[in-house]
Parts: C-alpha cells; structure tokens; sequence
C-alpha cells in the first residue's frame, strides 16, 4: 500500500519537488481538522495551502474569493493537472448556477469556487447540506474587516455557512494583515478553540526597497530602466498615465506596453500573455495587474505614484524577484502627492447629501424606478455614466464602494462572464439542420468536437479560440453563434467584460436611504492611519525599509536588510569621502583588482570596501570578471 502524503500529492498533481516556506506546517494544520489562519507574501503559494489537502480527503474543498478572473484561472489551472473543479459567480444564470451546485453534488469534482454574495443565495443554501465539503478555504481573508484594506460585507455571511458545515475545518489565506485584522478574521470567521495561526516573516532578502523624490519621475524611470536589465512592471495611478508612460518609454526605445481595466478582455490577455513571455519589456499598469500572475524573473517593480497603503504597496512590489535573484522595487513621488492627500480623502469619503445624490442618478440612469430592482443586474459603462451627470470619476468609484460596503448595491469594476452554449434542440433534428444549412455546419462540429458534452449540458466557449479551430474569423463565429440562437439550436449567451451592478434590493427613494455615519467615520479614520503610514514610509530615512514593513505587519523589527536606500545611505554615512575616493581611484585603474589587493593598497577594512563595492554595483559603475576581480565600467 502506497502512503499518501502531503509530498506525494503536491509531487503527483504539482510536480514540485518539495514545499516552500511554511506550507508543510499549514497543511498538517488542516489536515488536523485546526481553523487556520495563513499569512504568507504574494507569490508564497497560498492557494497550495488548501488545494493540497483537499485532494487527501474525499468530498469537495469550498473555497470563497472575490476575484473572478481568478477563479477562471483556477478552474482551468486544476483541470490541466487532471484536477475537476466548478465556480460560482456573479452573472451566471439561474439554470447555469443550479446545474453547477448538481454537479458539486453528485459529479466527482474537488474544488467548486464561489463569489462571497452566493453563499447568500436561496438557491445555494438548498443545495450546500448535499455537497460533501471537506475543508473551506477563504481566499483574500483580509476582505471580512471592516477596517481593512478592502472590506466586503458578504464575507461576514461565511460563519453562517460553518453552521451549516458543522465540524468542517478552514482555512483563510492571505498576503498581507496587520495584528488588528488578523484579530478581525479569527473573530469574524468563528475561528474555533486551538486554532492555528501562521505568520510569515515580510522580509525578502533579495528585494533592495528604495524611495526617490526626483525632479522629473520620467528621467529617474528612464535611467533605472536603463540600468536594470530585465522586466518590469510600472504602476499608476490612473488609466490615462499607464497610456502616457507606455509611451515616453516607446519613444526611448524601451519595449512597453500598457494594461488597465477599461480594455477589453482580449486585449488585457494579448497584453499580459505577451509580457509573460518577453514579448513586451515593461508593462506600465494600474492595480489592477498583477493578480494571479505568477511571473518569476520580474527585475524592477516601480511605482510612478504612491499607493494609498502599505498593503497594497507590499503586495505590488511582491511580484519583484520571486526567482531569489536581486531585484529592485522603487517608489518615485513628488510632495505635491502627499500636500493633496486631504483632497484625495475628501473625495473617498463624500458627504452623505453628495453619496445619495450619486445613488439617485445612478438609479435614473439605469432607469431603474423606486421599489424596483431587487435581484437585477446591470451593464454599466462608469465613463458615459459621468459624462452624462457631470460627476467627477473617482468620487463616482467611490460612492459605488461606500454604497456597496452599506450592502446597496454591487459594484464590480472587472466583471467578467465567458460565453456560454447549450444545445435545446435533439440531436436527430441538428443532423436535419445541418442538411438544410450547410453553412452552419462547420460551427456546430466545431461545437461538438472543441467542448465535451456540451449536447447533455451548457458549457463556457471562447469564441475567439473557436473560430480559429474551424478557420474562420471572429466576426463569422459571432454572427453564426447569433443566428443559431435566433433558429432556436442553441442557446448562446455571449461573454461580457464590462462592468457591473448588481441590486440586492429594491431602490428606495433618496430622502429614505439609510447611510451608517458612524461606520463611515470608522472606515475614513482607518484609511486615513494607512496613509499616514504610506507617507510615513516614503519620507523616513532612519528606519531599513524591510525592517518598516515587517514591523508594520507583525508588529517586530527583523533585521535590517543592507540593501535598501537607507541601509546604503547609513553605511556611506560611516564611510569616510576619502576612503570612498581611494576604492574608486584604484577600481578606475586598467588592471581588475580583488578586495583583498585593495585592502592591502589602502589599509581600509574589508567591510568599508564591500560598501563602496555594492554602491557601484548598484549604480552599475563596475564590472566583475570571470576570477572575480572588479573593474570600473568605461
């Protein structure tokens, strides 16, 4: 008999040679039917965390996320390792939804996905006591505190579901937590007596942090560029700047491309496939890059503006340098962003008259009527919406989130639905369509061949990758798909990609619309500490920038990491200028000297020449040959 371990699964379905940092310890904690808290970095294999598990118990793993693109990627990952999984998510139709929650309950399926709103639904919890759920998993755990980062009402709703499950054990999964919201989870989640918690350290030993206040972002981002080697990302704040920088880099012969929310869903995959592959150097993006992505060889992370919080920063500059080799992360501000940052409150936190005015033109133009509504959802195009009313953009986004935190509305920015196909027509009488239409034969073996099963039951299509199995355009594949819904042959519900609103109630009239103040107050208070802490971060030069996250999200120092801007700074500061001259005169020498000649030449201590070395090096003014020997860069 053959001893199944978590080693033999992850080498069986993963082919990973062993665990990384903690995941053993976090596995065995599951695996001991422990609630379990893990907080590991991005890219700290979280998702291994649960999946690993599961597949050691019979029945199905829940595992509750808000990012759909996400689960798409994690349905499809776990199926090419042989793994059959299911989601449930917003957009989906009734008939899709019950079919998927049967599936989950008599199929033989390890994962089914759900957005948190569905867990709510009457539809859900009918099916959820036949569902034999062996673990539950919540992805983005930090999303149950309210002053949190990224607070989502329908997380709470999960402790009901335990009630349901009794005596099935979680997990919540997450990169980033400080003390209090790690307290917020383990509460909110109804974590049970001898609960685990895993915290891994926030130090990355081989990610150089450092802070520049150039006078032109655009020179400093064009000469790191040119002095590290390598991919890139860079991030901004807005849309347009992505388009902007893209370009000032295009015009300097850098390879770069741009990604925001506002394209389409092909073009954001065109665009990221192709960065993940070398194709494109940098891309210049806004936060909404990134998730999921797991690209090893990343150079340089670089904001071009500062974020709003220390989470978000950790997390994007995290998709630095994940293969251990060096790597930089680098923020570029002006004053003038911290100078506006009472502005930049005021508009993410408006006053109740201004968030009720919004929600009353939001509701007339989706020409929804008072006392209508619940259960509805809505396209909505943001960019027409506040041309129309005259609103400013980023107050609109930010009354939607206040009005989708007070559980109004919900809001989804990258709202993403693939296109689906069912057959409603025997299959004696498609052979007789396809006589008297040939021209749709063609599509329809495309059908038949590309998606299994789809005859029996509805099944998600590419369109895009459809037309070029049978050798025909997009276009034609749209059109056809079309007319063969209209014939009444199958039911064809194209993808969607813009964004969404959905009403969990009736609209109620304006002077009726209840608003919790003092959550509001709440929530501003805490969004106000992270930027303090954000600036507090960009404008210190006392404190090693490792040992500043680590202490903001553990709540202890560490150890200074040597290579970030203020590390250097302070060993420069205990280098004489004079010494500092003398290495650099004798490394500008034709002949490559070792530390040791040095130190022989000058008499300086091995680790004050060590510091003048690594400053050079970072500023790639020097060059090693194959002994080892160093030279000045001519």
């Amino acid at each position: 008999m053959i001893l199944v371990t978590p080693l033999s699964v992850l080498k069986k379905y993963w082919q990973y040679p062993s665990f990384r940092g903690n995941q053993e310890e976090v596995i065995k904690a599951v695996l001991a039917k422990k609630d379990t808290l893990a907080i590991m970095p991005t890219g700290g294999g979280k998702s291994i965390c649960y999946q690993v598990p599961a597949m050691m118990a019979s029945g199905l793993c829940l595992v509750v996320t808000p990012l759909i693109a996400l689960m798409k990627d994690q349905v499809s990952n776990l199926k090419g390792r042989g793994i059959f999984s299911l989601a449930i998510h917003s957009g989906m139709k009734f008939h899709e939804v019950k079919r998927t929650l049967e599936n989950a309950v008599h199929g033989n399926f390890k994962f089914l996905y759900v957005s948190p709103e569905r867990l709510e639904t009457s539809l859900f919890l009918e099916y959820l006591p036949s569902i034999n759920i062996n673990l539950i998993a919540v992805d983005e755990a930090h999303c149950i505190s309210q002053w949190g980062y990224d607070f989502r009402p329908p997380y709470l709703r999960i402790a009901a579901i335990r009630e349901i499950l009794s005596g099935v054990p979680i997990i919540a999964v997450t990169a980033s937590a400080t003390s209090e919201v790690q307290n917020d989870i383990i509460e909110k989640l109804s974590f049970r007596k001898g609960h685990e918690l895993f915290l891994q350290t926030y130090e990355r030993p081989n990610l150089s942090y450092s802070v520049f206040v150039p006078p032109s972002k655009e020179n400093k981002l064009l000469s790191i560029l040119e002095k590290v080697p390598g991919s890139s990302i860079v991030y901004c704040k807005s849309r347009k700047t992505t388009r902007e920088v893209a370009n000032l880099l295009r015009l300097n012969n850098i390879n770069s491309d741009f990604y925001h929310a506002g394209l389409s869903t092909e073009e954001r995959n065109r665009k990221q496939e192709e960065w993940i592959q070398n194709k494109t150097r940098v891309i210049c993006c806004t936060n909404a890059f990134g998730m999921g992505i797991d690209k090893p060889d990343v150079r340089t992370v670089i904001h071009f503006d500062i974020p709003e919080a220390l989470e978000y920063y950790y997390q994007e500059a995290g998709r630095v340098g994940r293969d251990g080799l060096k790597s930089y992360a680098v923020l570029l501000y002006h004053l003038s962003e911290i100078t506006n940052f009472e502005e930049k409150v005021a508009l993410r936190f408006p006053d109740i008259k201004t968030v009720k005015n919004i929600y009353n033109l939001l509701c007339n133009f989706l020409q929804l009527p008072a006392g209508k509504g619940e259960g509805l959802l809505f396209d909505f195009e943001i960019s027409e919406f506040v041309e129309r009313n005259q609103v400013n953009p980023i107050l609109a986004v930010n009354t939607l989130k206040i009005l989708e935190q007070e559980e109004i509305l919900q809001f989804n920015e990258q709202f993403f639905s693939p296109a689906t196909v069912e057959f409603i027509t025997a299959k004696s009488s498609l052979e007789d369509f396809k006589v008297s239409f040939p021209q749709y034969s063609p599509i329809i073996t495309g059908l038949l061949r590309s998606y299994e099963g789809i005859l029996d039951q509805p099944a998600y299509i590419d369109e895009f990758l459809l037309a070029r199995f049978i050798h025909t355009s997009k276009e034609d594949v749209l059109q056809k798909l079309k007319e063969l819904h209209n014939y009444k042959i199958i039911d064809y519900t194209p993808r969607k990609d813009q964004p969404q609103i959905y009403f969990p109630k009736n609209r109620v009239r304006t002077d009726e619309l209840f608003i919790n103040q003092q959550n509001i107050a709440k929530r501003k208070k805490a969004y106000v500490e992270r930027l303090e802490k954000m600036v507090e971060y960009a404008d210190q030069k006392e404190v090693c920038r490792s040992v500043f996250i680590n202490s903001y999200f553990t709540g202890e120092r560490g150890k200074p990491c040597g290579i970030c801007d203020v590390c250097l700074s302070k060993k420069q500061k205990n280098l004489g200028a004079k010494e500092f001259e003398s290495v650099e005169k004798i490394l500008s020498e034709s002949v490559a000297v070792t530390t040791d000649e040095i130190h022989q030449r000058t008499g300086i201590p091995i680790d004050k020449i060590l510091t003048v070395i690594q400053f050079l090096k970072d500023e790639e003014e020097i060059i090693f040959d194959s002994f080892g020997k160093i030279s000045k860069r001519n």
